[in-house]
């Protein structure tokens, strides 16, 4: 039985019985031309699977979530042009909804949780019309050009929790008509929360005003009378001079939220405003000199603010959970926010050094669920990449004691589902790395290795999907561009790898820059130039790299892949040999579905070595 997290299609025709008791010959010939020319066409095009047919419906599938969005917007719109001279008692519409869920796959059929909702969202939506579930809306984000109605959360039949339910407003070329007043009504509560400026006069405090933008548009998001623009959006702006009108146009969202943070040893000014974008007037501004200890009631106390000023009547369970701080100890809570600057950098000597962050954060807090979810993912990642003295079943029981103190803690369920990947358990992985997907779409760790084990097991195209989320969730990482490039690459789209290749080099030079003694972005850098086909600066670059971290399997891996890449056969092949007795299990697994291996797979010294590890 194999399990994964997809993108669901529900689709039903509205009236069906009516139609055939009008005309059963002409219907069903409507139907089925409709599926055949426009409905299967679609769901191809847009890289999606029919799973099967449904009496007057259909279910499909979608590694992609945007594909799938783009797909059913597509198909209504072609359907409205088709109905064009039918008559009214005639006309072919559907419903359409769609999910991002967890599924069982058998037999080439799915089941599951994720396909009930789909099936729920699609009885819901407008005739015509798209709905769609929270999850789906925030892997959206501002890549479509669409429009979301936001319907709040709703209960839908035989689904034990409400679904945030959005529905899908669309534009097709005869349609000028202006925007719906409901549409006009979901505008008017949506906001967008820029990245806080550092302005400690310290580089090195920029995780605390990242960490405080982080935590504002995560109290924010709990609001459900508000459209929230995630963070993967978001940070896309950190530094960018743009405009208010731009940000609003660009993002289709009435309302802007900015501000700077000032750290200064015991005390903190955070200053924040809220402007409309439609005439960049400030609504509402507000400066906070405080203790460092008053930053989790300055949070709340900004999100209060928008909520007034919006006139946003919140549920009892939301003004608890916006009230509900991680930890009440704030120099618990700065430890943690370096911790996690460190561990995304994935060298074993940061890996080590945000280990002791996310340790001494418990120290001072026993209580404190994401740092125990902290050192599982750095313990995880010292153990599949360094071959770390770890016993997996202790890394287990740490993200047990996060989930004990947090059972809807989204960090607490990637870190098991991580775990549980590198324990060979994927089947159970998997249903963590949904629950924290649900929880939270926007979570770096859960969407990066999550990407992980989808590109491990070869299934690209789903890869891709996540990769591309923790590229854009935080923009200083430069592992998920160059994974990118290698599994565009594996789909034989070459143009597409080779932009994902340039992005990692820049960012990873930009990382270098940065961090000078670090050989993580050095070596990455080399590989993104390999991709490129840049030879000079690839060799210069890794050479670099093994100068600065010679005993390092990361590095010494990336070396092997620059030299294949490159085509650079004996020293791809010397530089595995030697790599191969230091490599942990996890690792040589990924030899097999790595593109960046592909030009040395044919060669005799290769398969004899893979021959003998698998005789191990």
């Amino acid at each position: 039985m194999e399990r994964r997290l997809t993108a669901i299609l529900a689709a039903d025709v509205v009236g069906y019985s009516r139609l055939m008791g009008i005309d059963e010959t002409g219907t069903l010939a409507a139907v089925n031309g409709l599926r055949t020319k426009l409905i299967e066409p679609a769901i191809l095009q847009h890289r999606g699977r029919m799973v099967k047919l449904l009496g007057d419906g259909l279910l499909a599938e979608f590694a992609s979530v945007v594909n799938a969005v783009a797909c059913a917007a597509d198909i209504q719109r072609a359907i409205i042009r088709a109905n064009e001279g039918v008559a009214d008692t005639r006309r072919i519409h559907l419903r359409i909804g769609i999910n991002l869920g967890d599924v069982i796959v058998e037999g080439g059929d799915i089941f599951g949780d994720g396909v009930n909702v789909a099936a729920r969202l699609e009885a819901i939506a407008d005739p015509g019309g798209i709905a769609i579930s929270g999850s789906v809306r925030d892997h959206v984000g501002a890549r479509l050009d669409l429009r979301f109605e936001d319907r709040g959360r709703q209960a839908l039949k035989n689904i034990q929790q409400a679904v945030h339910v959005y529905a899908v407003r669309f534009d097709h070329p005869d349609d000028t008509k202006a925007p719906t007043r409901e549409t006009q009504a979901a505008d008017e509560r949506s906001i967008v929360v820029l990245p806080f400026t550092n302005m400690s006069g310290d580089p090195d405090q920029e995780y605390f005003s990242d960490g405080l933008t982080e935590d504002i548009i995560t109290d924010l998001s709990k609001i459900s009378g508000l459209t929230v623009i995630p963070r993967n959006t978001t940070f896309a702006y950190k530094g960018r001079p743009v405009k208010i009108g731009q940000i609003g146009r660009e993002l289709s969202v009435r309302y802007i939220l900015q501000g700077s943070v000032r750290k200064s040893g015991e005390r903190v000014r955070v200053s924040a405003q809220m402007i409309d974008a439609d005439n960049e007037d400030h609504l509402w501004a507000d400066r906070y000199d405080r203790d460092l200890t008053d930053i989790f009631a300055i949070q709340d106390e900004i999100a209060h603010a928008i909520v007034g000023q919006l006139k946003i009547k919140l549920r009892p369970e939301e003004i608890r959970a916006i009230g509900n701080d991680p930890t009440t100890n704030v120099e618990a809570y700065t430890y943690y926010l370096r911790g996690r600057k460190f561990a995304r950098t994935m060298t074993m000597s940061y890996l080590t050094l945000a280990r002791r962050m996310f340790a001494k954060a418990i120290e001072l807090d026993p209580d404190y669920a994401r740092a125990y979810a902290g050192i599982a993912d750095c313990d995880s990642a010292l153990y599949i990449w360094y071959a770390a003295e770890l016993p997996i079943h202790e890394i287990l029981e740490m993200t047990s004691k996060a989930l004990a103190l947090d059972p809807d803690l989204a960090e607490a369920h990637a870190a098991r589902a991580i775990a549980l990947h590198h324990d060979d358990r994927d089947d159970e992985a998997d249903t963590y790395f949904a629950r924290a997907l649900e929880l939270d779409p926007n979570l770096f760790e859960a969407n990066f290795h999550y990407a992980h084990r989808l590109f491990k097991r070869g299934q690209f195209e789903a890869a891709i999907l996540y990769f591309e989320r923790s590229a854009s969730l935080y923009t200083d990482d430069y592992v998920s561009p160059v994974l990118l490039a290698a599994a565009c690459r594996s789909l034989g789209r070459p143009v597409e790898g080779r932009r994902w290749a340039s992005e990692g080099a820049a960012r990873a030079e930009r990382a270098a820059e940065q961090n000078p003694g670090n050989a993580a972005p050095v070596h990455r850098a080399a590989l993104a130039y390999a991709q490129i086909g840049d030879r000079a600066r690839a060799v210069s670059w890794i050479t670099r790299a093994l100068a600065m971290d010679p005993h390092d399997v990361i590095t010494r891996y990336n070396a092997v892949c620059v030299h294949a890449v490159l085509g650079d056969t004996d020293r791809a092949i010397e530089l595995l040999e030697k790599l191969l007795p230091n490599s942990s299990f996890y690792q040589i697994g990924w030899f097999d579905n790595d593109s960046d291996l592909d030009n040395i797979r044919a060669d005799p010294r290769f398969i004899t070595l893979m021959q003998a590890i698998a005789q191990q």
